[in-house]
């Protein structure tokens, strides 16, 4: 940590900093463990966009039950969390905690799908200017919109842009309409999901928006963070429509996908062209 990092945790917190240590940092800030003298600890999130995480945080808190860290500050470039104990795995009672948090997330609903204001994932920046129907939204404000940030920085091929377009040319063959915009937390896969005892602690690094709460089921299959335990207390809270699990699910899974190939290119291309292959 910087003398004027220790200066800043100092003067937000009222405490004095008797250590810190780097921890994971994500694709766009640098993050520490922080000691305090009272015994405390707080992270501090160092970037360009962690004011917007802490608004999210903010959110969360207020205006939800999903459990977060309490946002000591946020502005500046950076970001002041109370540290939440966690580091157990996320076993079948985690899952079906994550589970009923979830469902009571996508109870949450609005006037239109989108936000009023735009968000962050993996530090890129979502449009979510408001619109009338999810097909639109999905289609243009995410799969399109991050296909081109992919395109334009050389990690996806032009011939993989052109199968986009037209699979979202086709996308009402097998994307229906959700009764109403729900509440996602957008980023949901394990590395977000902190865990102690058997539940979960908190949810951390939201990418929130009013969309379909599929968009979360999707994502937390991507790496293979919820398994039975969860879709089974999931599908009793929140009845999963059929197809899901058969169609749509892939084509959910493009846009983190194309959000992993604009970060990191690399293998998840491969991912994207096998949803292509799947639906052209």
């Amino acid at each position: 940590m910087t003398p004027e990092l220790v200066r800043q945790v100092e003067r937000y917190t009222g405490r004095k900093v008797a250590g810190a240590r780097a921890m994971a940092s994500g694709t766009s800030a640098a993050v520490w463990q922080v000691d305090l003298t009272n015994g405390g600890k707080v992270v501090a999130k160092i970037g360009p966009t962690v004011a917007v995480e802490g608004w999210m945080l903010r959110l969360l808190a207020a205006q939800t039950r999903m459990p977060v860290p309490h946002v000591i500050h946020d502005g500046d470039d950076l970001l002041l969390m109370d540290y939440v104990p966690a580091g157990d795995p996320l076993d079948g009672a985690a899952q079906r905690h994550a589970a009923q948090i979830l469902a009571d997330l996508h109870r949450h609903t609005w006037h239109s799908f989108g936000l009023d204001r735009d968000t962050v994932i993996g530090g890129l920046t979502q449009s979510n200017v408001p619109a009338v129907r999810w097909l639109d939204f999905f289609r243009d404000q995410r799969l399109l919109a991050m296909a081109r940030k992919a395109l334009d920085c050389g990690h996806l091929p032009m011939v993989m842009m052109d199968g986009i377009e037209r699979l979202a040319a086709r996308l009402g063959n097998w994307i229906m309409e959700p009764e109403r915009p729900a509440l996602v937390h957008g980023d949901c896969w394990g590395g977000n999901i902190l865990v102690k005892g058997g539940r979960v602690a908190a949810f951390i690094d939201p990418a929130l928006y009013y969309g379909h709460g599929e968009m979360d089921l999707a994502f937390s299959t991507m790496f293979g963070t919820f398994g039975d335990d969860f879709f089974a207390v999931y599908g009793e809270l929140n009845p999963i429509e059929p197809g899901f699990f058969e169609e749509r699910r892939d084509l959910y899974l493009l846009y983190p996908l194309l959000v992993h190939v604009r970060l990191f290119g690399g293998p998840y291309v491969g991912g994207v062209e096998r949803v292509l292959d799947r639906f052209l």
